[in-house]
């Protein structure tokens, strides 16, 4: 379920040395950018004990870590394809497996949230035996566990695939999803589990949502706290949504080759590509960063310690 590389095959060919290093800078450099805050963000998270123990954060850092893979994973995959390197199929069915998981464990982590953040509006007073680190730490592994069932579905489906009828496992396309899936069983199985997979999550959050409307007009609720949780649940529907979208990336692909020139379906491609697979991918660690006070003075902390680190090491450099 990784798309950032599956139109590559067709547009790729013609560029000119020149387009293709301008095009990987231009995605390369705001990657870069999203993967330092990430980065920031997922060290601020174990920097301190409260994160390390509170489970709204632990989740959080385990979303953030898939998403922070799937970004690095995706803008590989885009250079490989830009710099036209073409993998074996045992390499690449690696990678997108790896990506798949890292993709699915994603939306399922946000309904896992979701539902703290539901127990601790219309349950509070439980909150704290409900909600543990002992349970998420079980809920996260039971979320990889859900993933990886996946994965080893489309193992076994890729199994089945007469590999030896092949001349050569190199191959003749770049990396992407869309080459591994090799057989129309295959790609209804894709449909069906990403359907099912945001269906259920969409529905599972939009659930909590309301939940957390009707709690709000409870006398004993605090107003304040359902503000807040009812905030928090909509943003994951944003970002709910922006996975979903990133899993039409082809798709979008497709309908443009009919009604635009190549190049500006290339740039409609680089353009697509940052605002739906990387830029979503750093969007928790604006939002928490951002909203959340607890976070906010320690990212910010640790984010300019570093810019001015490296500003020192480059005049000492000079």
């Amino acid at each position: 379920m990784s798309y950032a590389t599956q139109s590559h095959t067709n547009i790729t060919v013609g560029w000119s040395l020149l387009a293709r290093v301008m095009i990987s800078t231009l995605t390369t450099l705001p990657c870069c950018v999203f993967l330092f805050v990430n980065g920031v963000m997922l060290f601020t998270l174990r920097s301190k004990t409260i994160f390390r123990e509170t489970s709204r954060y632990i989740l959080l850092f385990n979303l953030l870590l898939t998403e922070t893979i799937q970004m690095a994973l995706s803008q590989i995959l885009y250079l490989l394809a830009a710099c036209r390197i073409r993998l074996t199929y045992p390499v690449c069915g690696v990678l997108m497996l790896f990506s798949s998981l890292t993709t699915s464990v994603s939306p399922v982590t946000l309904v896992v949230m979701s539902l703290e953040r539901y127990v601790a509006v219309c349950y509070p007073l439980r909150h704290s035996t409900i909600i543990t680190s002992r349970n998420t730490a079980v809920a996260i592994i039971v979320v990889w566990i859900f993933s990886s069932l996946n994965i080893l579905t489309r193992v076994l489906l890729l199994l089945n695939f007469p590999f030896e009828d092949l001349e050569s496992l190199q191959m003749k396309y770049y990396c992407g999803t869309f080459v591994m899936i090799l057989d129309p069983i295959s790609e209804h199985y894709d449909k069906a589990y990403t359907c099912f997979l945001f269906v259920s999550a969409g529905t599972a959050v939009t659930s909590s949502y309301i939940g957390v409307i009707i709690a709000a007009r409870s006398a004993l609720t605090d107003k304040a706290s359902a503000q807040k949780a009812r905030n928090t649940l909509l943003l994951h529907l944003v970002q709910l949504g922006l996975s979903l979208v990133s899993t039409m990336h082809n798709s979008m692909l497709i309908a443009l080759s009919r009604i635009v020139t190549r190049i500006a379906l290339v740039r409609s491609q680089t353009v697509l590509y940052v605002c739906i697979i990387i830029f979503p991918r750093c969007l928790s660690s604006l939002i928490y960063g951002i909203r959340d006070h607890t976070i906010r003075p320690v990212l910010m902390y640790h984010l300019c310690c570093r810019l001015k680190l490296s500003v020192v090491s480059a005049k000492v450099s000079c």
